[in-house]
């Protein structure tokens, strides 16, 4: 299994960045996604999840509004807008496959290799 992130990079303060992660060796409709985040010196936070077909998304309150996940399961992916960025979303992002919604809290059975967001203010 293999989830490989992409889309991360520099940004400013109030523009967007749109992230992807491509999934294979799974069948993906059969996976809860979720986006983590984990800044320098603070620990990994629940970012946004989305459900098997796509119908229900779920955020962290700090990105609920400015954030939008969504799935592509013909396609295998999985992807997060991001808009209005803030000084404070700059963090190494992960992806996450699990088989239930719990993977918003325990953590995914499959993990991304992360992408860097740096957002200057």
């Amino acid at each position: 299994v293999q989830l490989v992130e992409s889309g991360g990079g520099l940004g400013q303060a109030g523009g967007s960045l749109r992230l992807s992660c491509k999934a294979s060796g799974l069948t993906f409709s059969n996976y809860y996604m979720v986006w983590f985040r984990q800044a320098p010196g603070k620990e990994r936070e629940f970012v946004a999840g989305i459900s098997w077909a796509g119908s229900s998304t779920t955020y962290a309150d700090s990105v609920k509004g400015r954030f939008t996940i969504s799935r592509d399961n013909a396609k295998n992916a999985v992807y997060m807008q991001m808009n209005s960025l803030k000084p404070e979303d700059t963090a190494v992002y992960y992806c996450a496959a699990g088989r239930t919604s719990m993977v918003r809290t325990t953590g995914g059975q499959y993990w991304g290799q992360g992408t860097q967001v740096t957002v200057s203010s």
